[in-house]
Order: structure tokens, then C-alpha cells, then sequence
């Protein structure tokens, strides 16, 4: 059954005359049902012709015709009833139907060539050779600015058409370009695909259009409303889609019809298209890791463009990471971190890698277990344990009350004077100490000048000999523990020298437990 009803007959034939093709038609008369506009375009436009046969429009006395312009006398064309306004060159007639074969002067073709099915197969054979694994896939398309021009020019023609019939047209009674390109093309790429089409999927493939022949569009837009363009520097031209949007909501109706055609002038060219690309949303992966050397950084030490050791605990779990799941880059973030000299024990301090655009995402849980003894086998710096995949909202959970867990650590410490075990004893009884910390100058260069309150819980002495013991601490995440034991020239008070009243310094340093419960132990 044919969508368009009686009252749309003298629309459809304003807009067939302009250049519209069928299916912008059925947009602009409202037309909400998918199955009408998923026809082929040769058939959609006999049908239509057939349609407006039936009606004797061609003996109205004085037809819709091209142009729309403001009266000579400055009166809006817009008023009342839409009766003003209308112009016509002596010409021009209704009956000068366009051939199927034209580009449509709205869509500039988007509606007639990019959603049938020989190019929905493009895009499809570049999205199987782009070898990205997905279970679902989400088409993201986008359009010239330009279009939203003339879209705006075809509404406000259809407006004044439907008000000298006493018929109201608002904005959002059209059928939006990206809605109806939708209803044509997601069943189609499902079926090509055999996956179904989700607005949620990870997996995006982008089509982008141009469509250089009517670049200059926009260009009046931008002296009648310059304030809603404003240059940024990742884009090439101010003119982006949703800085037109702005100014063709606030521009007056007359200032409009002054300065664009209504219809819209018929191009000789379709879109082109820039590019189609695939995508991927990253994964995430998340374990424990135990570092087990003392001159091993967290994270790769480069000063001045210079490499100081030749791996890290990132590089040596991402770069496995990286290969198998085939992704282009990762970021890598922990429950706080260890310095260079510093070992991790225990059951390890919990990590998440974000790997980004993998193009291999699915893996069975033996699969990674594979992966971690990989990892582990391949260093023995570092081990990792409960590696899992997560999902993004889960690694708020390992920085949620980040400075609220606590950390046990153990300490070598040596001081400048004979102790026997005595003089330490009084440590084990010190419970929730408070200690102020200034930025340690080590860090200076770059955390900000601050002082900060944290809890030493308690500590458990070991006596080694008259000038050396080991410290056992639980304290609060973010206590520096080098700075508690020697001071820091005094930046950190109280610390173990000033509270032994010695000169002490810090040997060895090992994190014992960092108490995040996070991420879930697994089975070995």
C-alpha cells in the first residue's frame, strides 16, 4: 500500500518537481512506517508518479514553483497563513518532473545510491577484511553539514505549502535523514553480516560523507550567525554539523529565505564517500602482579628522551596484552605503585590494562589462564595472578576509597647508633598514628607542594642487630614509608628518627599487601 494519503499529493508533487527524490518525500510528509522506504528507489519513483497522476494538479492555476523569496515590501512570507510569499518564474511548471536518475537536491543522493544494496556489500566486504571479531555491530554514518541547509530550506518550502491548506508542519514531524537511512540500512547490514545491528555494540563502523559541490552551503550561515561558529583546533572547518544545528535555530525565517534558495538548487553530483572505518571498543583486563625486583620500574623510566632501564612491570603484562588481543595501543593504571627499588609480595597490588581498538576480543576463561602463564613464564622479575577480563565501570572499584585502604610493608632500617631490641619495643604499642608529610623532594618535580595527613595503624618490630631492624607497618594508602623512616630533612613529622631520637635511614623496602579487594581471586 502506498504511504502517501490525498492531503499530501500537492507537497509530494512541490518537492518531486524541486528534485526530491521519493523517499525525502515520504520524510517531509511524514511518513513513519520502515517498510516503504526499504524499496528499491526505480520502484519508489514509478510508484509515486503514479500516485500524483491520479490527482489534476497540473490545471492549479498557480503552482508551487522554485523559489521562495521575501515581497519587495518587506512583508514576512511566513505569516498567517503562508499565503505570501510565493514566486515563480514565467517558465517553469510543475509538470517538469525530474528523471529517476537525478540527485536528489535534499539527501544529495545519501537516500537514493548509499542504501541500496550494492553498497551496503562495500561497506560490508571492508568490515569482514577489516578482521575485527564482533558478535553485534553499530552503523555510525555522517552526513555534510550541508545537508542540515537544505533539509532547514525543504521544511520551511513544505511549511508555507501546508499553511495555504490551513495545515500545520512542525520541525520534528519530518522524518529526521539518519532515521531513515537507518530503517533502510540496518536490516540490511544484519543480514550481510549475520549479526544483529546495536546502537550499544562495541564494534562501530563509520561511514563518512562529503559532498565538495555544495561546500559553500553553509557560508552564509557564518555571517548571519558568526558567534555559533568558533574555529577549534582538531577541526578543519568551523562548519561542523552541530555548530550549523545552532545557527539554523537561531536564524529568522526571512533572514533565511534572503540568503538560500527554497527549494534547494539540484546538484550535479552525489556524496562521495571519505571513509569507512571500523572500530573497536576497548577491553579491559585485570589482574594482580608480584614484582620481585629491585631495579624494575612500574612503568617504563624515560628521562629526557632517554631510556634508564631496559623494561617495566607495564611493558612486561601489556606488550603480551597487546599482541594477543591484536589492539593498537593500551593504557595501563594500578592500586597506587611502587618505586624502582621497591619489591611488591604477597598477593600483589591489583592492576587494569585498557586495550584499545583490539580487533580480537573473545576469549574462553581457559584461554586466559593460558595467557597469565605466558606472562609468567616469560619473566621472573614479575608474576601475575587472577588475570581476568573486567568491564570499564568495574576499575572505578580498584581506585573507589583509594586513600581510605591500607597497605602493609616491611622495612630494613638502619640507624647511626647501637640500639638493642629495648629501644624499639615502643613502636609495636603505637597505634593510628598521625604523621603531616610534605611533598617529599624526591616527587617534587612532579606531584604540587602539599601537606598531607596520613595513619600509620600500627607496626611490629623485628631486632636484626645493634644497628639494624626490621619495621613491619600498616598504614594508609598514599603514606610514604622511605620519608616516615628518615624524615625527609625534616618534611615529614613524626618519623622514626625524631621518635627514636637516631638518625635512621630505610635499606630495603618490600609492599607486603595492598588491601584492595579487587579484582576477584580466581581458582589456580
Amino acid at each position: 500500500m502506498f504511504p502517501l494519503t490525498e492531503e499530501n499529493k500537492h507537497v509530494a508533487q512541490m518537492l518531486l518537481s524541486s528534485g526530491t527524490c521519493p523517499r525525502c518525500i515520504f520524510r517531509f510528509c511524514g511518513v513513519d512506517l520502515h517498510a516503504p522506504y526499504k524499496r528499491p528507489s526505480k520502484e519508489l519513483f514509478n510508484d509515486l508518479q503514479k500516485f500524483l497522476e491520479t490527482e489534476k494538479i497540473l490545471e492549479v492555476p498557480n503552482p508551487p514553483l522554485k523559489k521562495i523569496r521575501l515581497q519587495e515590501d518587506g512583508a514576512d512570507n511566513l505569516s498567517g497563513n503562508g499565503q505570501e510569499g510565493i514566486s515563480a518564474t514565467e517558465d517553469e511548471s510543475i509538470a517538469s518532473e525530474p528523471s529517476n536518475s537525478s540527485v536528489c537536491n535534499v539527501c544529495l543522493g545519501v537516500l537514493q545510491e548509499f542504501c541500496e544494496k550494492e553498497f551496503i556489500t562495500k561497506v560490508c566486504q571492508k568490515v569482514e577484511a577489516s578482521g575485527f571479531e564482533h558478535t553485534s555491530v553499530v552503523l555510525s554514518v555522517s552526513f555534510p553539514p550541508q545537508l542540515s541547509v537544505r533539509e532547514h530550506a525543504a521544511w520551511l518550502l513544505v511549511k508555507q505549502e501546508m499553511g495555504k491548506r490551513n495545515l500545520s508542519l512542525g520541525r520534528s514531524d519530518a522524518i529526521q535523514l539518519k532515521e531513515a537511512y537507518k530503517w533502510i540500512t540496518h536490516p540490511l547490514f544484519s543480514e550481510r553480516l549475520g549479526v544483529p545491528v546495536d546502537g550499544k555494540s562495541l564494534f562501530e563502523v563509520s561511514v563518512v560523507f562529503a559532498h565538495p559541490e555544495t561546500d559553500e552551503d553553509c557560508r552564509f550561515l557564518g555571517e548571519v550567525c558568526p558567534d555559533c561558529f568558533k574555529p577549534a583546533k582538531n577541526k578543519q572547518s568551523v562548519f561542523t554539523r552541530m555548530a550549523v544545528l545552532k545557527a539554523l535555530n537561531k536564524i529568522k525565517e526571512e533572514d533565511f529565505l534572503t540568503q538560500f534558495p527554497c527549494p534547494p538548487d539540484s546538484p550535479k553530483t552525489v556524496c562521495t564517500v571519505l571513509e569507512i572505518e571500523c572500530t573497536h571498543g576497548a577491553v579491559f583486563v585485570a589482574g594482580r602482579y608480584n614484582k620481585y625486583s629491585r631495579n624494575l620500574p612500574q612503568t617504563p623510566w624515560i628521562i629526557d628522551g632517554e631510556r634508564k632501564m631496559e623494561s617495566s612491570v607495564e611493558e612486561l603484562i601489556s606488550d603480551h596484552l597487546l599482541a594477543v588481543f591484536k589492539a593498537e595501543s593500551f593504557n595501563f593504571s594500578s592500586s597506587g605503585r611502587e618505586d624502582v627499588d621497591v619489591r611488591t609480595l604477597g598477593k600483589g597490588r591489583p592492576f587494569a590494562v585498557e586495550l584499545l581498538n583490539p580487533h580480537r576480543v573473545h576469549f574462553t576463561s581457559q584461554e586466559v589462564k593460558e595467557l597469565q602463564q605466558k606472562i609468567n613464564k616469560a619473566s621472573d622479575k614479575i608474576q601475575v595472578r587472577d588475570l581476568q577480563l573486567v568491564t570499564r565501570e568495574a576499575i572505578g572499584y580498584m581506585k573507589e576509597g583509594e586513600e581510605g585502604k591500607t597497605k602493609t610493608y616491611s622495612a630494613l632500617i638502619w640507624t647511626n647508633k647501637a640500639i638493642q631490641k629495648s629501644d624499639i619495643g615502643f613502636l609495636n604499642d603505637l597505634k593510628d598514628l598521625k604523621i603531616d608529610q610534605k611533598t617529599p623532594l624526591r616527587v617534587l618535580h612532579r606531584r604540587p607542594l602539599a601537606v598531607r595527613t596520613r595513619a600509620i595503624h600500627s607496626m611490629e618490630t623485628h631486632y636484626v642487630d645493634e644497628h639494624h631492624f626490621r619495621l613491619y607497618l600498616k598504614t594508609q594508602a598514599g603514606t610514604y614509608i622511605k620519608e616516615f623512616v628518615h624524615g625527609d630533612f625534616g618534611r615529614t613529622k613524626p618519623n622514626i628518627g625524631s621518635l627514636m631520637n637516631v638518625t635512621a635511614d630505610i635499606l630495603e623496602l618490600d609492599v607486603e599487601s595492598v588491601d584492595v579487594d579487587w579484582p576477584p581471586a580466581l581458582d589456580d
